[in-house]
């Protein structure tokens, strides 16, 4: 057992103990503490395999010092733990003015030199990472700190270099307002193509059709921001003329969730959050997956039907990168939810818009077109990575999942 003590003036005491976890740990430093004229200003505990880090701030009397420092030492010799106590001016402490911000990295596989080069980025802009935690272990793993940034500082000059940085370490980064501004969203609204689903409909339907080729090229260019979205879909859809409803039902069958899309569905709707789709798709095909996933909002365009086929008409307005933000606001407006509560996930230039009116927009494996002009950006392959940047750990999910399983 190691007990290091440095003397400073004793008006806080910061002790630090370690080593193996057991049971009843936490009482026995308690106790000991009790008898002395002492107050706990902040405490935290962490047990990573089976091995303990229990950090507790105290207020004290400077006379009761000596008495505090023998009986944590006879503790740490009891239980065979280490303890390190650090007493010190309580007046030292920065009183700097500073704003919450949360920051969550994923990675299939997190290298040090990432994590190494994040925080040399916090610290350039004079910021501090006050605690940090693990929210996932896979499939990814996530790992969440509590960033604190000078007031005067800029938060999108943060996010500028974590972004730059994020695309050349290959990680995801978010980052965002921490406190209840991040805890409040209420509304998370997603495209459907290559994002809740893994398949681009219409080139399902230009397969069937025998024009592949052709609606692939037009939709390229589309997602990239080089043609007018409205324009490009009437010029796919006319190359559709003669499809059968036939073809329709097959590839509803062909259709792939995006890994997570359950988990997120699942998950929001058991805290009371509203989910929907904003789609540049169709409704003669995805509509029937919505109402089983039990979406609270969708919009989409419909392909005209005639005797049995398609006659390569859509009708009515068509969803386009406007109206997905209108719709956004539309589905908030109704639900009476401020668009600052609200997430927008898509993947290409006609998210663009919804993205930016979102209280936080999110590039989900989304064209650099697109990440460059998000809130942040996701590029592993699983959906309900949005849960770990809204602060929800992977094992609440999973703890959620077996309590309804065991009910």
């Amino acid at each position: 057992m190691n007990k290091q003590v440095l003397h400073h003036p004793t008006f806080t005491g910061l002790i630090l103990l370690s080593g193996a976890d057991a049971p009843g740990v936490t009482q026995s430093l308690f106790e000991t503490l009790s008898p002395f004229l002492i107050t706990v200003l902040d405490m935290e505990q962490v047990v990573i395999r089976g091995r303990l880090i229990l950090t507790a701030l105290i207020a004290l009397d400077p006379a009761h010092a000596d008495g505090v420092e023998d009986d944590l030492l006879l503790l740490g010799e009891k239980l065979n733990l280490d303890i390190a106590v650090d007493f010190t001016d309580i007046q030292r402490e920065s009183d700097e003015e500073t704003k919450a911000l949360q920051l969550v990295i994923l990675s299939k596989e997190l290298r040090p030199q990432a994590i190494a080069k994040v925080a040399a980025v916090i610290n350039s802009h004079h910021g501090n990472v006050d605690r940090f935690r693990r929210t996932a272990s896979y499939p990814v793993t996530a790992i969440e700190f509590d960033v604190s940034l000078p007031l005067g500082n800029s938060v999108q000059d943060l996010q500028r270099g974590l972004a730059e940085l994020a695309l050349n370490q290959g990680i995801d980064l978010a980052i965002e307002a921490g406190g209840l501004t991040r805890r409040s969203k209420r509304i998370v609204l997603l495209d459907m193509d290559s994002t809740f689903i893994q398949q681009e409909v219409i080139d399902l339907l230009a397969e069937d059709a025998g024009v592949g080729s052709q609606v692939k090229e037009i939709t390229e260019r589309a997602m990239r921001g080089e043609l007018d979205f409205a324009q490009s879909l009437e010029a796919r859809t006319a190359l559709l003329a003669g499809l059968t409803e036939e073809s329709l039902i097959s590839i509803r069958k062909r259709i792939t969730l995006t890994p997570g899309a359950r988990t997120l569905v699942r998950t929001l709707h058991r805290l009371g959050h509203k989910v929907g789709i904003v789609s540049g798709g169709f409704t003669n095909v995805i509509e029937p997956l919505v109402l089983e996933m039990g979406l609270d909002f969708f919009r989409a365009n419909t392909l005209e039907v005639i005797d049995g086929k398609l006659t390569g008409k859509i009708t009515g307005a068509i969803v386009d990168r406007a109206a997905k933000a209108d719709f956004l606001e539309e589905f908030a407006r109704n639900e009476g939810v401020p668009l600052s509560q609200t997430i927008a996930v898509g993947d290409g230039a006609n998210d663009l818009d919804m993205l930016k009116a979102a209280g936080l927009g999110i590039a989900f494996n989304a064209k650099p077109a697109v990440k460059a002009e998000a809130d942040t950006s996701i590029n592993t392959p699983y959906l309900d990575a949005i849960l770990y940047l809204m602060g929800i750990p992977r094992e609440e999910i999973e703890a959620a999942d077996r309590d309804v399983i065991n009910d």
